[in-house]
């Protein structure tokens, strides 16, 4: 009897969410002293990085609990007189606009419980040139493609920024030989682990 299409067809998106919930497990289940060794271990390695140190302007998402801990880079940038942008969700939109922040009580909670500035004291980035991106992914493949959280947010703001350093942060055990990408998806030009940093443009 023949195999309908409907069976043979490829769920990309149930794929996307196993894979998810894998990655996402991993970190739930990651002990709270390892993965703060592998994080002080990812900032050194970005810190070092020449594209970092030459930047002007660092753009960063602010960590949650399961991700990679960027709250010590965007510390460390601060200190070192860098301009400090983090995204904050347009409501009933998938965008986000990046606002300067001052320091971390510039943020509060926002969408989905993530720090976010508060646009009240912070002035909205409007250029970009020459500023580096820190794009936060569940995993991201050896070209740098990433497995997002499936809400967009990040695709389109790079989408409008094509020009932009874009830097993946993550750990080993979230990094794959090759996820399934689309047409339209922007590679990373670096990726940052806890052992090794690879440039990939």
């Amino acid at each position: 009897m023949p195999v309908s299409p409907e069976k043979n067809r490829f769920d990309i998106r149930e794929h996307k969410k196993q894979l998810r919930a894998k990655f996402r497990q991993l970190r739930i289940d990651m002990a709270d002293e390892v993965k703060q060794k592998l994080d002080e271990s990812i900032a050194k390695r970005f810190l070092s990085l020449k594209i970092y140190k030459e930047c002007k302007t660092l753009l960063s998402y602010v960590s949650t609990a399961i991700e990679v801990d960027t709250m010590q880079i965007i510390s460390a940038a601060l200190a070192d007189g860098k301009k400090v942008a983090v995204p904050k969700c347009v409501d009933g939109t998938r965008d986000m606009i990046f606002y300067v922040i001052k320091s971390t009580d510039d943020l509060e909670s926002g969408a989905f419980s993530v720090l976010e500035p508060v646009p009240e004291r912070c002035d909205e980035l409007t250029e970009f040139d020459g500023a580096v991106c820190i794009v936060p992914a569940l995993a991201y493949d050896m070209d740098g493609f990433r497995l997002g959280y499936g809400k967009g947010y990040y695709d389109r703001f790079l989408s409008a920024h094509k020009g932009l350093y874009n830097v993946g942060v993550e750990y080993c055990c979230c990094t794959v030989p090759k996820l399934i990408r689309g047409r339209f998806d922007i590679a990373a030009q670096m990726l940052v682990t806890e052992k090794y940093t690879k440039k990939l443009s």
